[in-house]
């Protein structure tokens, strides 16, 4: 028999944990979630019962992939989307929190070179010496800089990341929201002075107005489990790229099934950030393989 399957991940900061999940489940089923027959019934019960984001991109993905699979066509393509690169999606990979004298042992523990964008996650306190010794061990490696919100304003921003642009050897290909999301006429002030693109993340929300987005941004990152679904996601890719933004497809932490759903829509993003999978201990699907920086998927991944 034909099935399909999704991947739930929720994520504490949204205020999403398993257990949630489970009783949000089991009220979807007593509202009928065997009865859907079509996406749009599915989309409809969704919409109404307003479950977490994560579970409703599991049972909307399941849904896709059962439907790709009924049809006999490759989830992309189910999509309506361009086909994922056959030689896989070069993908970015995460120094975690350290300390800078920590870094050049896991650098070559983990031969981080083969990746083609290593993603630097910085507090505004520890952002110079974790650039200053990433860029000594990889000069003109390029770098997601996920400042995580971490700078009160643009002023506060703006004289550190003056100091930080003159580290020899630094590339920063994105700095990832490093202001709070409320911090919109900030992003405003700063838009095109950083010499380096600016993406947005916290900043996307359901309700986001992309042409403010536009205003403040460069690109912005999307993932499939804060979206809730390939249907949001894909209007998030498009809006974005409407607004002349570059795109981004991130991911939580995932198996290789929810990496394996993100790659299905990879043809859209100019950057993959999609190394969920790898630190997941005992992975137990092995759709997705990491080969030299890149991802590919498995046979297995046709289902």
């Amino acid at each position: 028999p034909w099935h399909g399957r999704g991947e739930a991940a929720p994520n504490v900061r949204y205020g999403e944990t398993p257990e949630a999940l489970q009783e949000q489940f089991a009220a979807l089923q007593a509202a009928g979630l065997s009865q859907c027959a079509s996406l749009a019934e599915l989309t409809e019960l969704l919409d109404k019962q307003a479950p977490a984001h994560a579970l409703r991109f599991a049972l909307e993905s399941a849904w896709v992939h059962l439907e790709a699979a009924r049809a006999g066509r490759p989830v992309w393509q189910q999509l309506g989307v361009p086909a994922p690169a056959p030689a896989g999606a070069p993908t970015a990979v995460s120094v975690p929190i350290m300390e800078p004298g920590a870094v050049a042992g896991f650098v070559q523990q983990h031969a981080l070179h083969r990746f083609p964008l290593l993603k630097i996650k910085v507090s505004r306190d520890t952002a110079a010496d974790l650039l200053r010794e990433v860029t000594r061990l990889l000069p003109g490696q390029p770098l997601i800089v996920d400042g995580n919100e971490a700078w009160p304003d643009a002023d506060s921003l703006r004289r550190d990341w003056e100091q930080l642009s003159r580290l020899p050897g630094l590339h920063v290909r994105l700095l990832e929201q490093p202001l709070p999301a409320a911090c919109a006429p900030d992003y405003r002030a700063l838009k095109g002075q950083l010499g380096c693109p600016v993406f947005a993340d916290e900043s996307v929300t359901d309700q986001a107005n992309f042409a403010d987005i536009a205003q403040q941004f460069d690109g912005v990152n999307m993932k499939l489990m804060k979206a809730g679904g390939y249907l949001n996601g894909l209007r998030i890719l498009r809006e974005t790229r409407a607004h002349g933004l570059q795109t981004m497809l991130g991911c939580m932490v995932e198996t290789s099934l929810g990496i394996w759903s993100a790659l299905q829509v990879s043809a859209l993003a100019d950057v993959c950030d999609l190394d969920g999978f790898l630190i997941v201990q005992d992975e137990p699907f092995g759709l997705v393989q990491e080969q030299e920086g890149r991802l590919v998927m498995s046979e297995i991944g046709k289902w």
